[in-house]
């Protein structure tokens, strides 16, 4: 993340957001189940599982294999599009969050969160190198992971002594966003979820415009 374009930085800190901002209101609409955070759907899946709880399990299921059929799009898209696959990406995961928005206003239910999670699934394809992502926007576990080695190499007398903070303004935006996704839901319910394409259909404009700027479709290191 170091080697990322400042413009890249911005956009992976407001997807972060954005994960944290549907994450919240997935997690406080139905049940404490999850969109971006694959690893609390595992442990939802294994309760399930070992509880006698076959409900709680087959959801944590879909949404597991929901998420990765999502990264799976991304990936085909990267592939497809190459020199734009940036905006490509977001404009398929723009498309979910209003299928998913529109089908939470006519009847809010589980198969919302199928859509949310396909959506973040394909978001952690935007910041990706030769196929391979190298910024995950949607689980801060491996960005707080990052920032306590680059925390300790600073103590250490490493020359990059900042290179934490970039880390942990990551995770400040996925926080930010959860604030917002909880904040919203308490207001207005799941009608706030209309609120998650329009931040993404900004994101995607505003790849569009820094794209002439970045050094090539696979400057991300």
């Amino acid at each position: 993340m170091q080697r990322t374009e400042s413009p890249l930085i911005v956009i992976a800190i407001c997807l972060a957001a954005l994960a944290g901002f549907v994450d919240a209101l997935a997690f406080t609409s139905l049940g404490g189940f999850f969109t971006a955070f694959m690893s609390g759907n595992t442990t939802r899946l294994g309760v399930g599982l070992g509880g006698d709880l076959p409900g709680d399990a087959a959801t944590a299921a879909a949404l597991v294999m929901s998420f990765v059929s999502g990264v799976i799009v991304a990936s085909v898209v990267t592939r497809w599009r190459q020199t734009r696959f940036r905006e490509s990406v977001m404009v398929v995961v723009t498309a979910l969050l209003v299928a998913a928005a529109t089908l939470a206003s006519l009847e809010p239910g589980p198969i919302v969160l199928i859509f949310l999670a396909m959506a973040m699934g394909c978001e952690n394809g935007i910041l990706n190198r030769e196929g391979e992502v190298t910024v995950g926007v949607t689980y801060m576990t491996g960005s707080l992971v990052k920032m306590g080695q680059k925390m300790a190499g600073a103590l250490m007398g490493d020359p990059d002594r900042w290179g934490w903070t970039l880390y942990l303004f990551l995770w400040l935006g996925f926080l930010a966003g959860v604030v917002m996704g909880a904040a919203s839901h308490v207001r207005w319910g799941w009608t706030a979820l209309w609120l998650a394409p329009i931040a993404s259909a900004v994101l995607t404009f505003a790849l569009v415009r820094i794209r002439p700027k970045l050094a090539g479709p696979w400057a991300v290191r």
